[in-house]
């Protein structure tokens, strides 16, 4: 499946579009890793237990993408975008979208 950010794919033509597509997933923070990341904001830098919570859920939310898009019969996934939403107090969604294409 190639997934890219353009609405075009460079030495590929687009012969069918199915339409959009979209997956996501809602994470919540667990206490213990809010209490770590608390005392890094104290002292400053990167909170690395956010960001790996952050990657996995972009990399879930494209799996279920990609998988609504093979589902349509699409090989390709044009004009991907995130988006991010505040759920409730301890859970956000990601969302990634796009449109499902058949390329040759």
């Amino acid at each position: 499946m190639i997934v890219v950010t353009s609405s075009e794919i460079a030495g590929k033509k687009i012969v069918k579009t199915l339409g959009l597509v979209r997956g996501n997933t809602i994470r919540a923070r667990h206490l213990g890793k809010d209490i770590i990341a608390g005392l890094k904001n104290i002292v400053g830098g990167e909170i690395e237990e956010y960001t790996k919570l952050l990657a996995e859920a972009r990399e879930q939310a494209l799996d279920r993408m990609k998988a609504a898009a093979r589902e349509m019969g699409a090989n390709a996934v044009i004009d991907v975008r995130f988006s991010t939403s505040y759920v409730m107090g301890m859970a956000s969604e990601i969302l990634a979208y796009g449109t499902a294409v058949v390329v040759q």
